[in-house]
């Protein structure tokens, strides 16, 4: 005998941004590989562009870990987008500066997210855009401005083969 599942009282919401957020990231993806960029190289460049910002301070708003945003910087080091430079606010810390190919490849790539962007809300009638943006908006704003800390379950050691 098998068990009826529980009946839904609300919308999947968990559905349905996930779903939406992986679609959107995979055509950014195709999009920015068009210009030779990911988008992770893409956020590196806008946000470092717009004040002076060390490694991890670009990694915090990029949601990257310390090996990706290495990768990714070593990426735009060697396209010659980026260089790692002494803060002149700090001395013992280093900061990304952008050069003036990156400056340019970044102002190319945000029209490219624009493009994105702007071809998933017209998908919506003109009405809906607004209020969808302004409702993620307070979402993110609100209630789920930060994640909850829980438990992280503990990876086991691998085994090593004799």
């Amino acid at each position: 005998m098998t068990a009826m599942a529980p009946a839904r009282t609300e919308t999947d919401l968990s559905f349905l941004l996930d779903h939406t957020s992986r679609v959107l990231r995979s055509r950014m993806t195709a999009a920015l590989a068009e210009i030779g960029l990911t988008p992770r190289m893409h956020c590196v460049l806008v946000h470092a562009l717009e004040e002076e910002r060390t490694q991890i301070q670009l990694a915090e708003i990029g949601d990257m870990d310390k090996t990706t945003m290495v990768v990714t910087v070593d990426a735009l080091e060697e396209a010659g987008y980026a260089e790692r430079r002494p803060s002149s606010k700090d001395r013992r810390a280093r900061i990304i500066a952008v050069t003036e190919a990156g400056a340019e490849i970044a102002r190319r790539s945000q029209e490219v997210v624009d493009g994105v962007h702007r071809d998933a809300l017209a998908t919506l009638p003109e009405d809906e855009r607004e209020v969808l943006v302004r409702a993620l908006n307070r979402l993110v704003s609100g209630h789920l401005a930060t994640p909850v800390e829980g438990e992280r379950q503990v990876r086991r050691a691998r085994e090593r083969t004799k």
